[in-house]
């Protein structure tokens, strides 16, 4: 039995939304002991104050195995997750070839056990080749590992396609996590509509086109009684039909992105490809309004929606880019923007970043309490630095804070009691 006690912390408990100096034990990769005690411990870690809280279970995270693996590999992918107090990612499906057959699940699975410090839990996608034809075998799938099936941004069009898919799914007491967009209106774009986009000479999608989207799909979870999760709800006009499904009693839990909480529509300034993503920024006053709904706990997740695209991606006109950025690193210090100005507290980021997604996933982590999984992130809240994109663990380097001032260091990581990360290292 190894045994490891973090003294004189500030304790983040999302559960029980509290914040506390304490200490907290680890024993064989559990949590075994919380103390409200800040007497020092003979051998224990002196956490000097700093913040300590559940790991951070990232939902979405694009790692580029196989296929891709020059943009990103599990082992990069991992370093990178460590680096950024991130103790499980959940990968997406959105791989060359698709993670669309028990074999292919099965290969990431593996690449992940022997290259990635953090936990892995792998979605797969729903329908072959997220081409939108033909539902996987998600039975097979669940049995292989698939937490979760998504198509990711490849929205499927063919209605009774997806509500075939949706009802083998609810027999099977799968997730189905989906992308509210209404393909149409939103294929060839690159920003959102309004007076930025027309005075840029961009193409643009209405805000309206992600409500259309999260109709349908609630309509379709409505008819086929599914279990849904909606990956980015980034508007102030698809939180009301958000609400109507909650309240409707509908199994239904929403996500949004960092970077949609953080930036707006017109940080794309000079046409800056970095800012290109999907779907891509808004206004300022549906940023507002999305973290609003994350306060109110309307939205219940927070992820990093972590894309990398190399700099031959990138360096294109604007509307030629290709859209995604990465987050892994920046998630936490981003996340930290919100904090200082107090539009969330720690306990709430915390349960969207950790809690919540761990629970919709039924993952055992995202918990500070005896018992949970000795996952977990020890952070400087308030420390300053200014990011240089080059110094990122991931193999692409497409982030829109390269350059910018920011707050909040990770310090130190630990997944199932051992210390993946440790920044004095």
């Amino acid at each position: 039995m190894t045994e490891t006690i973090l003294t004189n912390a500030r304790l983040i408990d999302p559960e029980a939304d509290t914040v506390f100096t304490g200490s907290l034990t680890l024993c064989d990769g559990i949590i075994t002991n919380i103390s409200r005690s800040t007497e020092p411990v003979e051998g224990g870690l002196d956490c000097r104050g700093k913040c300590l809280a559940p790991g951070i279970v990232d939902i979405g995270v694009k790692v580029c195995e196989p296929g891709e693996r020059h943009k990103e590999s599990f082992r990069s992918a991992g370093r990178a997750a460590a680096a950024g107090g991130v103790t499980t990612i959940v990968t997406r499906a959105d791989t060359l070839p698709s993670i669309d057959t028990p074999e292919t699940l099965e290969f990431a699975t593996r690449r992940a056990a022997q290259d990635s410090p953090v936990r892995i839990a792998p979605m797969a996608a729903l329908t072959k080749g997220r081409a939108g034809r033909e539902m996987v075998e998600i039975g097979f799938l669940l049995d292989a590992g698939a937490v979760a099936f998504s198509d990711g941004d490849a929205v499927c069009t063919d209605t009774k396609v997806l509500s075939r898919a949706f009802t083998y799914a609810r027999s099977l007491g799968a997730l189905v996590i989906s992308h509210p967009q209404d393909p149409g209106l939103s294929h060839g774009a690159a920003v959102t509509s309004g007076k930025f986009a027309s005075l840029r000479g961009l193409p643009a999608v209405s805000p309206m086109a992600e409500r259309m989207g999260l109709d349908r799909d609630i309509a379709l979870v409505e008819m086929t009684g599914v279990r849904y999760h909606a990956d980015q709800i980034t508007t102030r006009r698809a939180l009301p039909a958000l609400a109507r499904a909650k309240q409707n009693g509908f199994d239904i839990t929403a996500g949004t992105s960092i970077h949609h909480l953080t930036l707006n529509l017109l940080d794309v300034g000079e046409y800056r490809t970095f800012f290109k993503i999907k779907p891509p920024l808004r206004s300022e006053n549906d940023r507002l309004a999305v973290v609003e709904a994350v306060a109110e706990g309307l939205i219940d997740t927070i992820s990093s929606m972590h894309t990398p695209q190399d700099e031959e991606s990138k360096r294109l006109p604007f509307e030629e880019a290709a859209s995604g950025a990465v987050g892994l690193e920046t998630m936490l210090p981003a996340a930290m923007r919100l904090l200082h100005a107090e539009l969330l507290t720690l306990p709430q980021l915390f349960r969207a970043m950790s809690l919540n997604p761990a629970r919709r996933l039924g993952l055992p982590g995202g918990r500070l309490a005896p018992g949970a999984p000795a996952d977990l992130v020890l952070f400087d809240p308030d420390a300053p630095f200014v990011l240089d994109r080059f110094n990122l663990r991931s193999k692409s380097k497409n982030t829109p804070f390269d350059g910018q001032r920011m707050q909040g260091r990770v310090l130190g990581t630990w997944v199932g009691g051992n210390r993946v990360y440790d920044s004095a290292a």
